[in-house]
């Protein structure tokens, strides 16, 4: 007998959930277990139990020898990760504690009585196997008034840093509220104010709204116009929908349902027996949390500008970047390589896509020593680029920027033949 079809959002979006993110490769907690690994306490939001776990698989050089992390120095990089500086807000906040993922935090050693300062990884990017890949849902965090808790539907956390925070919501919206995707969107920005939630937010890098057939992504700081679906490009379909009718193991879900009464279990069994086609949701959950599509979303897709605000990547720009990556790390027989055009149309994100390829050149491991020209028509056009950069990240002050620009011809050769300038911008006249 088939079941009737359920319309609350714990059957139609978050189970349908839990159980894809299970197959993509994540180990569920139950909200007892998250609670215990974040020592009991509901202001916390880091699962410190799990980082310090990670930790101590880490190792450093000094003079020649490996070396072990010691005690000190894991309190040391757990309170770093644990204590986010809000003096100046969530935004800086945000942007501070994605520069400690991206590039890690040096603490102090000694080793033999000789003092050490190394620069240790949170997150192992180039390993993407040596991290610990686990989430949860109804994760209650005390609000910042101490009165409350707010519980996210779903927390996604590597190494026991959440990373990506899921609101699930039912499909049929009430008459007059709007699509349910937008209240799923409304709730994730509310949390992130200053009286909410906004601990949590401290760390994120992506945010889902899911609703069972749709679903929106953005990151801490998105206004609500920006959020954006996905459409996936590289995935081909028969993969996906071979992940989304892939059968949990017993073990997987006796944890799934250990919190929750049978009957859910039991409308669980009847709805992943029938053939599963894919969702939005579907194709937003394994394009953007595919483990290795986090970590890539990461480190290569999200930056900070000081105008804008925290940006992430729409799917247009993921996979041109990817395609110019392949592109520029093929070589012909003679050893040149091919040259290439990416098509733009006005308010598409021209100047992004820049920034984002040029930190993709910087941290891939086979382009870092390259450089980067630049070549605009206009001069607001060079500006606006060369401010863009620089607000990004990759001109790292005034000088870098005075020093990136080619005012001349003769400057421009000079920059090019003997110049040290990792980006380059010139002004081109078309007439």
């Amino acid at each position: 007998m088939v079941s009737a079809p359920k319309f609350q959002e714990e059957y139609s979006a978050k189970l349908p959930a839990l159980a894809l993110l299970i197959t993509l490769g994540w180990r569920f907690l139950p909200p007892s277990e998250a609670l215990a690994l974040r020592s009991g306490k509901q202001s916390a939001v880091v699962l410190d139990t799990l980082l310090r776990a990670e930790l101590k698989k880490r190792r450093f050089t000094f003079e020649g020898q490996g070396h072990a992390l010691s005690d000190q120095g894991i309190d040391a990089l757990v309170s770093h990760v644990t204590h986010p500086d809000f003096v100046s807000g969530l935004r800086d906040a945000n942007e501070k504690m994605t520069t400690h993922l991206l590039f890690g935090i040096a603490i102090t050693e000694f080793i033999n009585g000789h003092k050490a300062n190394p620069t240790i990884a949170l997150i192992d990017w180039q390993n993407p196997q040596n991290n610990s890949f686990t989430f949860t849902e109804e994760y209650s965090v005390l609000r910042t008034d101490l009165t409350q808790t707010r519980r996210p539907d779903i927390v996604c956390f590597v190494n026991g840093i959440p990373l990506a925070v899921i609101e699930a919501k039912r499909p049929d919206g009430q008459p007059g509220k709007g699509p349910t995707v937008e209240a799923g969107i409304s709730q994730s920005i509310r949390n992130q104010n200053k009286d909410e939630i906004p601990q949590l937010f401290a760390y994120s890098q992506l945010l889902l709204s899911i609703t069972g057939h749709d679903g929106r992504y953005g990151t801490c700081g998105t206004p609500k116009k920006f959020w954006a679906s996905w459409k996936e490009e590289d995935i081909p379909e028969s993969q996906m929908e071979a992940l989304k009718n892939t059968p949990l193991s017993g073990a997987q879900k006796d944890v799934l349902f250990v919190d929750r009464k049978p009957p859910a279990r039991i409308w669980f069994e009847d709805w992943a027996s029938r053939p599963l086609h894919v969702s939005d949701q579907d194709r937003l959950l394994i394009g953007l949390l595919s483990p290795q599509r986090l970590l890539d979303m990461t480190r290569y897709f999200t930056l900070v500008d000081r105008k804008a605000g925290k940006i992430v990547a729409r799917y247009q720009q993921v996979f041109g970047i990817k395609r110019l990556l392949e592109r520029i790390k093929s070589r012909r027989s003679d050893g040149g390589r091919e040259g290439g055009v990416v098509w733009h149309t006005t308010g598409s994100g021209k100047s992004f896509t820049m920034v984002f390829l040029s930190r993709a050149l910087i941290l891939d491991d086979d382009l870092k020593q390259c450089r980067i020209i630049v070549v605009t028509d206009r001069k607001d056009l060079e500006r606006q680029l060369s401010t863009t950069f620089s607000t990004g990240g990759e001109l790292a002050d005034k000088k870098d920027k005075a020093d990136a620009l080619a005012t001349s011809g003769r400057r421009l050769a000079q920059q090019i033949g003997h110049g040290q300038e990792r980006i380059i911008f010139s002004l081109i006249n078309k007439f």
